[in-house]
C-alpha cells in the first residue's frame, strides 16, 4: 500500500485539481503557442483569481494556483474571452496534445529558411488535423497524450507520450507508440493515429481505467508495420538563443504572474515547453526579466523538484527552499531530484541521484526513483547540506 494518493488524472481549467494552496488550474494552449494577448490573459487571471504563482507542465501546459471554489467560475469567463478554454470536461481531457516549440528550423541553424517556413505551415496543419482527431479516439486513459514532433529532427523524445509525429531520416512522417524504436508509415495522420489508439485499447493496453504505451510495449505487444525510425533525435536544448527565438527557464518550471507580464509584454508569440521552458518566437535578444534564467550553466538547472509542503497536502517535507541551498554545491555535470513525497510527480522515471522527503527525515537512492529502496534514511536537511560543502566531498 503506497502512503500518497495516486489520483490516476490530470487536472484541467474545468476540472481542477484540489491542493495545499488551492486548485491547480491547467490551462493547454491552443495549437501548443500562447499570443502576447492569451499569455497577459494568463497573467492577469492568476493575480486576479489565484495567488500569483504559475507552473509550466511537463507537457507543455501552464498551471495557475491558489484559485478556490468562488474565484474559479469567474477565472474561467475571463480565459474563455481569449479563447484559452475547450467547450466541455470531455474535450479538454482529450486534448493532451505536445506540439513541438520549434516549428521554423530544427533549432540548430542548418535548416533554410524557405524550408523552414513549410515546416511551419505543416506543423500547424497537422496540430490542427491531430487536434480534430481527438474527438474520434476511443475511450482513452485521462494521462493517455500525443506529440508532434514534426521538426526535421524529433526534440520531444523525453516527453511523456504515448503516439509520436516524428520524421523519419528521409524527412518522411511516421507514427510511433512510444517505447519502440521504429514506427508506421503516415499516409493519413487522422486515420492512422485513431487506429493506433484503437490498436492500443484492443491489445489490452488498458486496466481499471489506467495504461500507457509504452507499458504495452515492454510486453512485446506491438502494432504491425513499425519497421521505419525516426531521424537522429536533437538533444534537449538549454536556454539561449535559438535561430527562431529566445529560450527561457524558470526554476522549477515556476514564476510569477508579473514574470509572464513582462514576457507578454515584449510582443512576441509564446510556446510552452515540456522542459519547462517558454520559447519566445522572434525575440532577436535574451530579455533581461527578473525570474528568468537565460544561462544554460545556471545549477538550478539541473535539480528538479515538485511543488513540495506545504502548497502540496501529500508532501511530508520542503523540496524547493532545499534544491536552492543545494544547487551551488553540486559539482559539475551532477543532476538531482528532490521529491515531497514516494510519488515523485516532478520526475516520476529513475535519476542518478534523488532525495525524497518523509515523516523521518529525508532518504537518498541512487539509479532509482522516489520510491525505490534508499542508500540512506532519516537525513537532516543539514546533514545533506554539510556533506556537499564539504571539502572534496564526492557525489551524494
Amino acid at each position: 500500500m503506497t502512503a500518497w494518493e495516486i489520483k490516476g488524472w490530470c487536472p484541467g481549467a474545468l476540472r481542477p485539481m484540489p491542493s495545499g494552496d488551492g486548485l491547480v488550474v491547467r490551462i493547454r494552449p491552443p495549437m501548443g503557442r500562447l499570443t502576447p494577448a492569451q499569455a497577459a490573459a494568463i497573467a492577469t487571471a492568476s493575480e486576479t483569481h489565484g495567488n500569483g504563482i504559475i507552473d509550466l507542465s511537463a507537457r507543455a501546459n501552464l498551471q495557475l494556483r491558489g484559485v478556490t471554489e468562488a474565484s474559479h467560475p469567474r477565472l474561467i469567463d475571463d480565459l474563455r474571452a481569449h479563447g484559452l478554454i475547450d467547450p466541455d470536461i470531455e474535450t479538454e481531457t482529450l486534448r493532451n496534445l505536445i506540439v513541438t516549440p520549434f516549428r521554423e528550423t530544427e533549432g540548430a541553424g542548418e535548416t533554410p529558411k524557405s524550408f523552414g517556413r513549410k515546416i511551419l505551415a505543416e506543423t500547424d496543419s497537422l496540430t490542427a488535423t491531430l487536434t480534430a482527431a481527438l474527438a474520434q479516439m476511443p475511450k482513452l486513459p485521462a494521462k493517455f497524450g500525443f506529440a508532434l514532433d514534426t521538426g526535421p529532427r524529433p526534440v520531444l523524445t523525453g516527453a511523456s507520450a504515448d503516439i509520436r509525429v516524428e520524421r523519419s531520416a528521409d524527412g518522411s512522417l511516421i507514427l510511433r507508440p512510444d517505447g519502440h524504436p521504429s514506427g508506421q508509415p503516415v499516409t493519413d495522420l487522422a486515420t492512422d493515429a485513431i487506429a493506433m489508439a484503437d490498436w492500443f485499447v484492443a491489445s489490452g493496453g488498458i486496466a481499471n481505467g489506467r495504461g500507457r504505451m509504452a507499458a504495452l510495449v515492454a510486453r512485446g505487444i506491438v502494432p504491425s508495420g513499425c519497421t521505419l525510425a525516426p531521424a537522429e533525435p536533437l538533444p534537449t536544448p538549454g536556454p539561449g538563443l535559438h535561430p527562431d527565438g529566445a529560450l527561457v527557464a524558470l526554476a522549477f518550471g515556476q514564476m510569477r504572474a508579473e514574470t509572464l507580464h513582462a514576457l507578454a509584454a515584449l510582443g512576441h508569440e509564446i510556446r510552452p515547453t515540456p522542459w519547462r521552458m517558454l520559447f519566445v518566437v522572434g525575440a532577436p535578444t535574451l530579455p533581461a526579466i527578473p525570474g528568468v534564467i537565460t544561462a544554460p550553466a545556471d545549477p538550478i538547472l539541473r535539480i528538479t523538484a515538485c511543488t513540495g509542503a506545504p502548497a502540496c497536502p501529500q508532501a511530508l517535507g520542503d523540496t524547493r527552499r532545499l534544491a536552492r541551498q543545494l544547487a551551488p554545491h553540486l559539482v559539475p555535470g551532477q543532476t538531482l531530484h528532490i521529491s515531497g513525497c514516494a510519488k515523485g510527480c516532478a520526475h516520476p522515471g529513475p535519476a542518478p541521484l534523488t532525495i525524497t522527503a518523509t515523516g523521518k527525515g529525508y532518504d537518498l537512492i541512487r539509479n532509482g526513483t522516489a520510491h525505490d529502496t534508499p542508500s540512506l534514511t532519516g537525513l537532516s536537511r543539514q546533514a545533506i547540506l554539510d556533506h556537499l560543502k564539504a571539502p572534496h566531498a564526492p557525489p551524494l
